[in-house]
Parts: C-alpha cells; sequence; structure tokens
C-alpha cells in the first residue's frame, strides 16, 4: 500500500512537461504494440478536445474583460514607449509567423469529418463576417465560441468598467482567477488526453504524423529565433543607436534560461525585476513595464496563433491573400494581449483566428491539441521569448536616444 501511495505521490509531483512527455512516449508505444487498443483510448483525447472547447470561452472573456477594467493610467512618461515597442514587436512576430508560413507551408492531421469549409473569397468577406461577429450577442457569441465577438464585448465591457468602483473591479480579478483555477485543472489532464490523441493519431495514420510535428515545431522555434536575435535587436538599434547584442544576448542569458524552464512569465518578473536593477534602470519606470509586459508582451504568443493557424488554413486547402493574412496577423496580435494567466494560454486563442477563416471550433480545437503535443518545447521557448523581451524592450526606452 505504502507504495502504492509513494508512487502516486512520486507521479503527482511531477512537472506537467515530464508528464506529457511520458504520456506521448507511452501512447506511440500502445499504437506500436496494440492498434486497436490505441483507438480504443482514443476516446481520453476527444475528452480533452471537448473540455478544452468548454474552458477557453469563458477563459478568454473574463481575462481580457478584467485585464483591461483593472489597467491603470500610466503616468510614467517612460512607459508609454515600452507599451509601443510591445505591440510594434508582437504585431512584427505575428508578420514574422506569416511570411514563414507562407514559405514553408505545412499541413496536419486532423479529423474533418469530410465537412466542406467555405473558404472566404478575400479580404472584403473576411471582413463582412468580421464585422458581424464583432456584434453578436455576447451569451450568444459564449454559447458558440464565436471568439472574436468574445474579444470585442471583452474589451468594450473592460473599457467601461475601468469608471466602476474598486469592488467591482476586484471581482472581475476573482472570476478570473477562478476560471484560471479552472483552466489549470483541465490542463493538468494534459497527460491523459495527449496520450488517447497520441496512441489513435498514430494508429490511425503511421508515425509519420510525427514527422509532420517536428517540422511545425521546427518553424515556431525559427519564427522565435528570428524575432529574438534580428527583429528585437533592430528595434534596440532603432530607439538607442547603440550596439544592442550585448543587451539582447544578456536578457537571453539570464532571463530568457530561466523563464524557459519556468515557462511562466509572471514567475519570471522577479528575475526580470533583479535583471533591470543590474543594469541599473529607472525602478520607477520597470516596476511599472516589467509586470505589464508580463501581460501584455506576447510576441511569442501571437508566432503561435499564427503559425498554428495558417497550418490549419493550408491543411484545409483554404487559399487566403495577403490583406487577409495582415489582419489576421493583427488579430493574433491583439488576442495575443489576452494569452497571460495559464502556462499554453496561446493555445486556446487559436480558435478566434480560426474563426476569421470559416475554420470550425471542432476542427479548431484539434489544432489546439495538436500544439499540446508539441508545447513541451513551444511552450518553453515562447515564454522565454516573452519573458526576456519584457527587459530588453525596457532598457531600450530607458537608454533611448535623446
Amino acid at each position: 500500500m505504502n507504495a502504492v501511495v509513494s508512487a502516486w505521490n512520486s507521479l503527482t509531483s511531477m512537472s506537467l512537461i515530464l508528464k506529457i512527455s511520458i504520456g506521448i512516449v507511452l501512447g506511440a508505444l500502445l499504437a506500436l504494440l496494440s492498434p486497436s487498443a490505441a483507438m480504443a483510448v482514443g476516446v481520453l483525447g476527444s475528452l480533452f478536445v471537448s473540455a478544452l472547447k468548454a474552458v477557453a470561452p469563458p477563459l478568454v472573456f473574463l481575462l481580457v474583460l478584467s485585464s483591461i477594467a483593472n489597467q491603470q493610467n500610466m503616468q510614467n512618461a517612460r512607459v508609454k514607449p515600452i507599451l509601443g515597442l510591445y505591440l510594434i514587436g508582437t504585431f512584427a512576430a505575428a508578420l514574422t509567423a506569416v511570411a514563414l508560413s507562407f514559405t514553408f507551408p505545412l499541413e496536419l492531421v486532423l479529423q474533418t469529418n469530410n465537412t466542406s469549409v467555405a473558404p472566404p473569397e478575400g479580404i472584403a468577406e473576411v471582413l463582412n463576417a468580421l464585422v458581424f461577429k464583432i456584434v453578436q450577442n455576447p451569451v450568444e457569441a459564449l454559447l458558440a465560441g464565436n471568439y472574436i465577438g468574445i474579444l470585442a464585448w471583452a474589451i468594450g465591457l473592460g473599457i467601461a468598467l475601468r469608471r466602476a468602483s474598486q469592488n467591482t473591479r476586484s471581482m472581475l480579478i476573482d472570476l478570473s482567477d477562478a476560471m484560471t483555477a479552472i483552466v489549470r485543472f483541465v490542463i493538468q489532464l494534459a497527460p491523459l488526453g495527449i496520450f488517447g490523441l497520441v496512441a489513435s493519431t498514430i494508429a490511425a495514420t503511421g508515425f509519420g504524423v510525427l514527422l509532420g510535428y517536428s517540422k511545425l515545431l521546427l518553424l515556431l522555434i525559427s519564427a522565435m529565433l528570428i524575432i529574438a536575435l534580428i527583429v528585437n535587436p533592430m528595434l534596440v538599434l532603432w530607439k538607442t543607436g547603440l550596439n544592442p547584442y550585448p543587451l539582447v544576448l544578456r536578457c537571453l542569458r539570464e532571463s530568457g534560461i530561466t523563464a524557459f524552464f519556468t515557462r511562466s512569465s509572471a514567475a519570471n518578473i522577479p528575475v526580470n525585476m533583479q535583471l533591470c536593477e543590474d543594469l541599473e534602470l529607472d525602478e520607477d519606470t520597470y516596476s511599472v513595464s516589467i509586470p505589464l509586459g508580463a501581460t501584455i508582451n506576447m510576441g511569442g504568443a501571437a508566432i503561435t496563433i499564427t503559425v498554428m493557424t495558417l497550418a490549419a488554413v493550408h491543411t484545409l486547402g483554404i487559399q487566403i491573400d495577403l490583406p487577409s493574412a495582415v489582419l489576421l496577423s493583427l488579430i493574433a496580435a491583439v488576442s495575443a494581449c489576452g494569452a497571460s494567466g495559464v502556462a499554453g494560454g496561446s493555445l486556446l486563442l487559436i480558435p478566434l483566428a480560426c474563426g476569421l477563416f470559416g475554420i470550425s471550433n471542432e476542427v479548431a480545437m484539434q489544432v489546439v491539441a495538436v500544439g499540446f503535443i508539441i508545447g513541451v518545447v513551444q511552450d518553453s521557448a515562447e515564454t522565454a521569448l516573452n519573458s526576456s523581451t519584457d527587459v530588453v524592450f525596457t532598457a531600450a526606452a530607458c537608454r533611448a536616444k535623446a
């Protein structure tokens, strides 16, 4: 009995990354040894995807609503340029992801049940669908999983509630925290869900699907490296006129590596605050910009949302034009700002971007599940980019040319 308890305690104390890794390996082994059993345990994957579909809409709504309603006016003159850098960097990350996805188009293995997807014929149709989704009744938007409508209502109500009483705004924080706790519980079930998804997918399609996942991961990491080592240095050079690489590399080393293993921008705030102190930056500035960056500076999330969405688009054979792709970048950048609060949060915003192109939530949530499979590395790299960039842009603004 003691051995069983000890084994259970060891299992529950493992990191989520390790448990997901074990789930992937066990799923692949089961598919190899017993394809029929692998197909049977696929129900675990289906349950996991269904749970994600249930929790994602209220999570997006409450996170964005609470964040905007409780955001205070920034009085520090240096915070506004940092905020500008955050937004420019996030949008540039999404554009980079679009460019790489069009240069190296990837397809995923998805169960579409031969459902035909009516692709938009151009930017006019995309904008038309976007406008009508924005004005949908908020309750209907939540029930239907209309993420664009959810985002629009969350932003509108958040702005309106900034003048609400402190008690009301505190209640929104409590609701957001409660919803985040539920999502964290669902994500703790990811190892079982990934086990079922990997087992059933490999049993049905063979091990070639893993090669597709590795290509997807390579594309994501490549985009993040381009932002970290090319785009961010260019922005620092523009702001300061100085060689950006000593600062960029130090931030990657002292902030990025820690964030890679903690997988949480919020948990890495103390590390970033200490790094800003070591860089002798203005305390009144970084005490505001670092916590703010952990919430809205989400270049890595924008990359994930964009790459995964375009992989679904290519899989379904949807043809999109350049203006529609740029609109996707804008939507990804805006929605990425609501990706904080939970590990893997950016994945739950993929259906929002997929909705631009008529992709159903059923298919979009399969894409989310694929994201969890590669999330062992993807989420760590995403957090490392996001968190290290907080310090890079704060330092750039503090050292800006007069």
